[in-house]
């Protein structure tokens, strides 16, 4: 156990040093963790689809609606992976859509551990749509109509045994920022639309009995501008076909999640209650997925998914 903790330490050095929250949250992490590290494609040993779609805050006007579609497959007798991701956040007036497509390479030490490699390489649509706003001065460029379209570029490494489960990851490279010209100055003013995220992510499989496992994990979240982030998930499974759990970020936000699997069929379900240190107890949170496995080649396994 002593490279787990050594990992984990690493993964929370690296973050604190970077500090503004601007990726989507996702509390389903733990059973599709490719939405924030692109080395998971193709680990299932099949092809695996999902959506999703979280509301954060439900109740409070302009809260972040976040819908998620991903697909990724394992190729070449499950030594790569190649997928796709397709995101859109939704914050007040600001809309940002994230389309990736991600390649992973696998290194084999022997049946029960690896390392995962991974890339993504895609785009990103920032849009701003002000005209419902009540602006004092519609000349300020910081409310300006925006409709941009940047590249946007990801990497991350995962770490795997049959019970430890390690990932560090950047999924976009790239600070975006926009330059306009103030009217009232003519000076230029810089925005920015996206700040890098670092992410930190472990997990662990304790066996209770023959139908029951316990799964504990903790994602580390960093970026600059906002304090480092903290979520602790304590998942049991059960027969491999239902999972219970709660979850707490930051000692802030405090959730109940299940989880059900009927044959290659996957449906989670997340709830969330902030406390007054956050927005209030009133405007809680609620986030839904969808998942399939398939097996489409013939070296994929279906009977090898454990994630759940």
């Amino acid at each position: 156990m002593r490279i787990v903790f050594t990992l984990v330490a690493a993964c929370v050095i690296l973050t604190t040093t970077v500090q503004a929250q601007v990726d989507p949250l996702y509390s389903q992490y733990l059973n599709n963790p490719f939405l924030i590290n692109p080395a998971y494609g193709g680990m299932n040993k099949s092809m695996n689809l999902m959506v999703g779609y979280r509301k954060q805050w439900a109740g409070f006007d302009g809260s972040p609606t976040t819908i998620s579609a991903t697909g990724h497959t394992s190729l070449f007798d499950n030594r790569m992976g190649a997928g796709l991701i397709i995101s859109q956040d939704k914050v007040g007036e600001n809309t940002n859509l994230f389309v990736q497509a991600t390649y992973s390479y696998k290194v084999q030490f022997d049946d029960y551990r690896y390392i995962s490699f991974g890339l993504q390489a895609g785009f990103m649509n920032f849009k701003s749509d002000n005209s419902e706003l009540n602006i004092a001065d519609p000349s300020d460029p910081a409310f300006t109509n925006l409709n941009i379209i940047k590249p946007s570029f990801g990497a991350g490494a995962i770490f795997r045994t049959d019970k430890l489960f390690l990932g560090l990851s950047v999924p976009r490279i790239l600070n975006v920022e926009e330059t306009f010209e103030d009217v009232t100055t003519s000076e230029d003013v810089t925005t920015s639309l996206y700040t890098q995220h670092f992410y930190g992510f472990a997990s662990y499989i304790f066996l209770l009995s023959d139908r029951v496992k316990l799964k504990p994990a903790v994602l580390v979240r960093g970026v600059s501008g906002s304090p480092l982030s903290t979520d602790l998930n304590f998942q049991f499974n059960i027969d491999e076909r239902y999972a219970v759990g709660v979850l707490t970020r930051n000692f802030n936000t405090y959730g109940f999640l299940a989880q059900m699997k009927i044959n290659e069929l996957r449906f989670g379900y997340v709830f969330e209650m902030p406390t007054n240190n956050s927005v209030g107890t009133r405007f809680t949170s609620h986030e839904v997925t969808l998942g399939l496995n398939l097996s489409v080649f013939n070296f994929h396994d279906l009977t090898q998914i454990s994630d759940f």
